[in-house]
């Protein structure tokens, strides 16, 4: 059935409006004009005040206009006038007008009989700030549910008594007007009543005070606040409250709610919880079985779907403020565009919680209960049916237990435990007990283990460590069942498992504080068996990943970490974040490097796993650089206050790696800095911002740095100015500049800041590389050069230095300079930034050298550069290999050389 096209249902099913109709007559033709369209609190306003204008008391008033209301939302539902969102929004619209409505009369009595109560510190009056909490909270509100209210005020004080009033402390006269408030909304008379009300969610419960300050809550939060509070107050709405009081109470409520780091230790809360509410529901059906489904609390229910959305809620929040919203509906939707749910699961989530939603109201249409467990009574089951547009209980169960079972299934996926249900031999006891290493080596025989006494040793040296021992019993037997999966997992390695075993335990330590990773690993095998492996196939990756574990984030979603990145889209979050930070620079860089580090990361999974060639990944790494290294240059600006104009005429230009587009994980970034600018503050303003961007890039805060920064490279080096004007740069490399810098030019490229810079600079480049040199001077200079670097870098060993030695990278490198420098006054495509192998390969079509060894020595640079890549990745400083796997390789480039030099 499509929840968007429901059949006309008469309200006659229900048997509150039908009581509530024949009690009077005109209630027939209030209810027809009531139900044309949707309520608003305008309607509400002008229905109360026609009441009162009657006689009605304020209280005889609001209840029969909640009667009339509820009347109202019953008829348009059942015959299709209303969808869910109209319902659930009116009649929480109406709860917040029922409360401010009642709390602003109350307010004004209490303040004529004792004065205004004031702030102790800030002498402001002061106001009642009433939280709605649930499902009011969420604006979801049902229509015949009750209402969880929190009570709070800013400050201690009391209150201004005069003229013979009584003066009362804050907490006093909060305290009375609470208890009035609670009344005027709860209280049954012969019109019934607005709202039940239930102050049990307060801090301390029911047994806490009625009324609490800021001050209380925060010192609650702080000692006594528990984790299913924290799931509680993800929806409390402040209903009432000056905006500034708000805002302080929210600051209040968002650390102790939210973490700053990603909160996986929640599942495990929110899994106690729900079990207990179970446990609750089964002890129920078990005495009484005539019952039928819990729509609400049973399994597959609202409570799983609300549980569903909230997990992450508590696991994000703290990082991505837009998890924060109150609604679940709206959580999910934010959940599948930010991707961390799949949008076609979340569509259909959402129309399983739209149909139990509309079957619960209409289990509550029945008599205005707050129920949602079908009836025992078979005649009711079927007005149920009806009201849903089935002609029985089976039709209607034929749509309403697919929906339960999808959605328990999607809750199993996230809420069901993990752990292994076989016994586990490593665990706190055994590797505890005084013959450890025994029983461990003997569980590591049976695995078939290499290496069984160092495994061994360096298992219980790690486990009966001071530092391990002193964590949490709950945090022991999550990284004792976390050592035990592993250790089955790295036995399948057919080498190297020593080592993977003493970098996952580098790891473990690293992280065995935080209970929120252990947690993630536990709670997420698949993200755990891929930290594994990346820690089996790189030692660089184990390191940084240590360095950094906010990232096992990361490897949460599969597909992601497959997509080749989406370069627009991330360049447009950095600048989003940005922006939303600007003025908490501290903020900004934490926010960059995490930004930062996420994607590398991900780079960095794709490239353990083989789906990225070497080039293409320097290719992605550059592109990164370039995105962060744009983000830094404007954040950075903008924090400069004496700036003299809103965008500046700044550029960063990129040498080395970088330059040249072959980035690796670590590499640093050589740049200079250029500017076009006459006002007579540039220099001063653009020196600043040079020096301020290098302090961006290379602070150590909390979540790491972004890069090193050389700009030895800039004019005269050193002894030069941080910063150059585009003429002065043009001048320098047209009459001062040394061969070396014209070398290091042809991997020169605008990289980041004002593109007509850019353009400029181009035009230089392009200009200075194309000079006519002299064939013999130029040979002499380039091979000097490198002999002054091999001399600085000599090769002791017996293995081949893929960078330094005769036929190997820089040889390339020194090669292709030569080549360009040589040539590009009779061939301008040289000067273009298109890579060493491309410029090798122009060069031989262009019959400059010999096109075969051209082809080859393209080839060896590949194979030198896909060497170097894999021993960095295994934490090496030197790329050295075994001569005879490079021989057939560098023979061609050595010939290239000898051609070209000698």
């Amino acid at each position: 059935m499509n929840i968007h096209s429901k059949p006309y249902v008469s309200h006659d099913h229900s048997r509150f409006v039908i009581r509530w109709l024949n009690a009077k007559d005109k209630r027939h033709q209030e209810l027809e004009n009531i139900s044309h369209s949707a309520l608003s609190r305008h309607s509400f306003t002008e229905i109360l005040q026609n009441e009162i204008q009657q006689g009605a008391s304020m209280n005889a008033a609001m209840r029969r206009l909640r009667n009339l209301v509820l009347a109202g939302l019953i008829k348009r539902d059942l015959n299709g006038a209303a969808d869910l969102n109209e319902v659930i929004s009116t009649i929480s619209d109406f709860a917040d007008f029922v409360i401010q409505t009642h709390l602003q009369q109350l307010m004004s009595e209490m303040v004529e009989t004792h004065g205004t109560p004031l702030g102790e510190e800030s002498g402001e009056a002061q106001e009642l700030i009433v939280l709605g909490m649930g499902k009011l909270g969420g604006h979801e509100l049902n229509v015949s549910s009750d209402i969880d209210l929190i009570f709070c005020y800013s400050e201690n004080g009391d209150t201004d008594a005069k003229n013979g009033q009584r003066s009362l402390s804050n907490h006093e006269f909060f305290s009375r007007l609470g208890k009035k408030l609670i009344a005027a909304i709860s209280e049954i008379t012969e019109d019934g009543f607005s709202f039940r009300v239930d102050m049990a969610l307060r801090p301390n419960g029911n047994s806490g005070p009625l009324v609490a300050s800021f001050g209380m809550v925060e010192d609650y939060f702080l000692v006594q606040g528990r984790e299913w509070e924290r799931y509680a107050w993800v929806k409390a709405r402040a209903i009432t409250g000056k905006p500034e009081h708000i805002a302080a109470l929210e600051k209040i409520i968002f650390p102790f709610v939210y973490r700053r780091y990603l909160d996986y230790g929640v599942i495990d809360s929110l899994r106690n919880m729900h079990h207990q509410i179970r446990a609750e529901v089964v002890r129920q059906e078990t005495r009484h079985p005539e019952r039928g489904i819990n729509v609400k609390l049973g399994r597959g229910g609202i409570r799983e779907v609300e549980f569903l959305a909230q997990v992450f809620q508590l696991i994000r929040g703290g990082r991505e403020a837009v998890l924060r919203d109150r609604s679940t509906r709206t959580t999910l939707r934010t959940l599948a565009d930010k991707g961390i749910l799949d949008a076609i699961l979340v569509e259909r989530l959402m129309q399983a919680y739209i149909f139990l939603r509309d079957v619960e109201h209409r289990l509550q249409y029945l008599d205005d209960a707050q129920t949602h467990i079908f009836p025992a009574n078979q005649d009711d089951q079927k007005i149920v049916a009806q009201m849903m547009g089935y002609a029985d209980i089976e039709s209607l169960n034929q749509v309403l237990l697919p929906h339960m079972q999808f959605v328990a299934e999607q809750f199993d996926a996230i809420f069901k435990d993990k752990s292994e249900q076989e016994d586990e031999v490593i665990n706190t006891t055994t590797m505890s007990a005084s013959d450890a290493n025994e029983t461990i080596t003997a569980y590591l025989q049976t695995l078939e283990f290499d290496d069984l006494n160092d495994v061994t040793q360096r298992l219980t040296a790690t486990w009966q460590s001071a530092k391990m021992q002193a964590l949490p019993e709950s945090s022991k037997e999550k990284l004792a069942a976390l050592i035990h999966s592993a250790l089955k997992i790295i036995s399948q390695q057919t080498e190297g498992q020593a080592n993977t075993v003493h970098r996952l335990l580098d790891f473990m330590e690293h992280i065995a504080r935080r209970t929120a990773y252990l947690s993630l690993l536990s709670e997420f095998p698949h993200a755990f068996r891929r930290v594994i492996r990346m820690m089996s196939a790189s030692d660089w990756a184990a390191k940084f990943l240590s360095r950094h574990p906010i990232l096992l984030d990361e490897l949460l979603d599969e597909s992601v970490l497959h997509q080749a990145p989406d370069w627009n889209a991330f360049s447009a979050e950095v600048a989003t974040t940005m922006h939303e930070q600007q003025g908490d620079v501290e903020a900004q860089l934490d926010s960059l490097r995490e930004l930062h580090h996420a994607l590398l990361f991900r780079l960095l999974a794709q490239d353990l796993e083989g789906k990225v060639s070497v080039e293409h990944l320097a290719d992605s790494l550059s592109k990164l650089a370039d995105i962060i290294v744009e983000a830094v240059v404007q954040a950075a600006w903008k924090t400069i206050a004496s700036r003299h104009r809103e965008t500046p005429k700044f550029a960063v230009i990129a040498y080395g790696k970088l330059g040249g587009k072959e980035l690796s994980y670590a590499s640093d970034l050589d740049l200079i800095f250029l500017y076009d600018d006459d006002d007579q503050d540039a220099p001063a303003s653009y020196a600043k911002l040079a020096q301020r961007f290098i302090t961006w890039m290379t602070t150590h805060t909390s979540s790491g740095i972004l890069f090193d920064i050389d700009i030895a490279l800039r004019p005269d080096g050193a002894s030069g100015l941080m910063v150059s004007s585009v003429q002065a740069f043009e001048k320098y490399q047209e009459k001062s500049a040394w061969l070396w810098e014209h070398q290091a030019l042809t991997r020169a490229r605008f990289c980041a800041g004002d593109e007509s810079i850019g353009q400029q600079f181009e035009q230089i480049r392009e200009k200075v590389l194309r000079l006519p040199r002299d064939a013999a001077v130029l040979k002499l200079e380039v091979a000097n050069m490198r002999k002054k670097m091999r001399d600085a870098n000599p090769n002791r060993s017996e293995l081949f230095d893929l960078k330094h030695d005769h036929g190997g990278m820089i040889d390339i490198e020194f090669m292709v300079q030569y080549l360009v420098l040589k040539y590009a006054h009779e061939h301008p495509e040289l000067t273009g930034n298109i890579g060493n192998i491309a410029l090798l390969n122009l060069c031989g079509k262009l019959g400059l050298i010999d096109s075969n060894l051209a082809t080859e020595t393209a080839n060896s640079y590949r194979l030198l550069r896909k060497y170097q890549h894999n021993i960095r990745l295994q934490g090496e400083e030197r790329a050295r290999v075994q001569p005879e796997k490079v021989l057939g390789a560098v023979r061609f480039s050595e010939a290239l050389w000898d051609a070209l030099f000698e």
